[in-house]
């Protein structure tokens, strides 16, 4: 006998159609999808491309000399074609970026090999490399101020013993020196990220391939350029576009150091555009300074979201714009394999230069001056030594800041300004911590600092722990364009919005005040945060996720109970990172706090500063404590904090 049909009521089954051309149009999972990027989505629109917009609008007026906006078309961007001060900032910014990428990649090659080999306490030398990193942007700025001053700073004394300067050299005053002082501390910041990524990728190289090529008879420098190098493509590229687009739009380095002197030497375009719109008061011409700059942008965003998207678009089909970005992929492949080279052939001199102290050892502890054999353990251990003196210049060049601002914040003001005992506080003294904290508004700095990085830490992982799992799993239409939306937004610079976003807080009444930053803060936070959530959620098995459905979980369910309780090293990564760089952000608190008592740490010890007068003692006591919560944060959650960042920019 058959079962009669269901009937459902007219409306009823008017639902149930409704639902069905909604998951064909949509996806299946555009309802939860909905849900769970509706804060990511708000936050794309209302704080990035609002805001986005906005400037490009305003780009087209400038301000008559009775204050009132006058509509002047394209005349802002054709003025700057012959403004020399424009031309200049921007070839300093190539300059600067250029020198900076392409020093920080050679480098962190050269650590990351060193590192990847067999070395006593290889661990505890990776911590210390990625210190840098960790260290807030204005004290970077500060300490190394210090260390270049000309009368009381330490790198002077130093060169002068080793015979490399006759005089007090004056490193951030003098035209010729400026820029190249400035790309220095910029390559010591940036070193970390780039060891930590490309240490990454050499540690998922096959090692079978290395021993297999051994066995042929490829020396050091072939095993480089034909294992090492083509494995790291992937991670070369996709770090060296990341580093180019940020020190593209470097703004609180520079500035905090030079101002962008001396004579406009060291003038990089966001300080022009920062000047011109908040100096100024000439927004239009200000927003036109740097939307200049986003066609040369966009070229790096768009290589970078094809590299980025590798592996999720497979079935895409080949454009001409893919088949573009293609032979640009090649063509910054070559240039890679070019600036490479000379690593291979350094990693086959040391090498070489292992077999011969092997052999010295050999000989010395032979007898008669026989014929000696080497053992394995004799080459392995030449080998490490000769490793490890290869890597002492670079951990000098990282540890000397971190030991200057020690020594600087426990001597008194007398020994600083009478230079005694330059090196070595004689006696030492809390006299700068005592002054800093009963003397200043440190504490108020640091309890606000405390409270926006915490709100906006927590409000950025939480959207970003729903948006990164709805573009890593759910099904749903547009997931594609809005992940590579999502990246663009996280590369979009401080320097481009913060025009735009000042004039939107001051309309909204809040800028000068904490909300202004809780606002503002998680559009930097948000993409970055679930990007690397992404990476996390896709090495999760779905079968999980699929197996909880069928006992009669709901996606939602599935979610909270079996994917994020697995995804948790991945929510302590991003927690670790958002607070990290919510912590030391200086742009934003510069620009929309004004008040003493309000503002954050980095822009507090900016405030130290009188005129050309630099309390050094206060400097370092206060970067020394600003230091100690993001240190011992690193300290407790390395493992993740490394987790995260490789996943973020390699897995994702």
């Amino acid at each position: 006998m058959a079962e009669p049909a269901t009937v459902f009521p007219a409306g009823r089954a008017g639902q149930l159609a409704l639902g069905k051309r909604l998951r064909q149009a949509f996806g299946k999972d555009w309802k939860i999808a909905l849900v769970f990027l509706a804060p990511t989505v708000i936050l794309i629109m209302g704080l990035i491309l609002y805001p986005f917009l906005n400037a490009l609008v305003l780009s087209f007026f400038t301000r008559s000399i009775n204050r009132q906006e006058v509509f002047v078309g394209f005349s802002n961007y054709i003025r700057l074609l012959d403004d020399e001060m424009y031309t200049g900032s921007l070839l300093n910014t190539i300059r600067f970026t250029l020198f900076s990428v392409v020093t920080k990649l050679v480098t962190s090659l050269l650590i990351a090999s060193v590192l990847n080999s067999r070395i006593p306490g290889r661990n505890v030398l990776a911590g210390i490399m990625l210190l840098p990193w960790i260290v807030p942007e204005v004290v970077t700025a500060l300490t190394w101020r210090g260390i270049y001053d000309p009368i009381f700073g330490g790198l002077n004394p130093v060169l002068r013993a080793l015979g490399v300067v006759n005089r007090d050299v004056a490193w951030l005053a003098e035209p010729n020196l400026a820029l190249a002082s400035v790309i220095a501390v910029n390559v010591w910041k940036g070193i970390p990220f780039f060891t930590i990524l490309l240490l990454a990728g050499m540690k998922a190289i096959d090692k079978e391939l290395y021993e297999a090529a051994e066995v042929d008879g490829a020396n050091a420098l072939e095993r480089f350029l034909n294992i090492t190098l083509p494995g790291l493509r992937y991670v070369i590229a996709v770090t060296m576009l990341l580093s180019t687009i940020s020190t593209f739009n470097s703004f609180g380095i520079v500035y905090l150091l030079t101002g962008g002197g001396p004579g406009g030497e060291t003038r990089v375009y966001s300080i022009l555009a920062y000047e011109r719109a908040l100096l100024q008061f000439r927004y239009g011409p200000g927003a036109a300074v740097s939307l200049s700059t986003v066609p040369f942008l966009a070229v790096f965003i768009l290589l970078l979201a094809r590299f980025m998207r590798q592996g999720i678009d497979q079935s895409a089909p080949e454009t001409r714009l893919s088949r573009l970005l293609g032979k640009l992929g090649r063509l910054v492949g070559a240039v890679l394999a070019t600036l490479a080279w000379p690593l291979g052939y350094l990693s086959y001199q040391v090498d070489r230069l292992s077999a011969g102290l092997a052999k010295r050892t050999a000989s010395v502890v032979s007898s008669g001056g026989r014929h000696t054999v080497l053992t394995s353990q004799q080459r392995e251990g030449a080998g490490v030594v000769v490793r490890l003196l290869v890597l002492l210049p670079f951990l000098l060049f990282v540890l000397f800041p971190f030991y200057w601002v020690v020594a600087t914040a426990f001597k008194s003001d007398l020994q600083i300004s009478q230079r005694v005992s330059l090196f070595w506080p004689d006696p030492w003294t809390i006299q700068q911590f005592d002054t800093l904290i009963n003397k200043t508004l440190y504490a108020t700095w640091f309890k606000n600092t405390v409270v926006i990085a915490a709100a906006t830490t927590v409000l950025s992982v939480f959207f970003a722990a729903l948006g990164g799992y709805a573009l890593a799993r759910l099904k749903f239409r547009g997931a594609g364009a809005l992940t590579t939306v999502l990246l663009i937004t996280y590369l979009l610079p401080g320097s481009l919005m913060f025009i735009p976003m000042y004039r939107i807080l001051t309309g909204l009444g809040v800028i000068n005040t904490h909300l202004a930053l809780i606002i503002t803060y998680p559009t930097f936070l948000i993409p970055f945060a679930s990007w690397v959530m992404m990476g996390y959620y896709r090495s999760i098995p779905e079968d999980l996720e699929e197996s909880a459905q069928i006992d009669g979980a709901t996606r939602f369910t599935a979610f909270v109970r079996i994917t994020l309780p697995l995804a948790l090293p991945g929510l302590l990564a991003v927690t670790l990172i958002a607070f990290t760089n919510a912590w030391n952000e200086f742009l934003y608190a510069f620009i929309f706090l004004t008040s003493e008592r309000l503002i954050t740490l980095p822009v507090g010890l900016q405030k130290l500063v009188f005129a050309d007068i630099y309390p050094y003692g206060q400097l370092m006591a206060a970067s020394l404590i600003m230091s100690i919560p993001v240190v011992a944060l690193y300290i407790f959650a390395q493992r993740f904090l490394v987790e995260g960042l490789t996943a973020g920019s390699v897995k994702g």
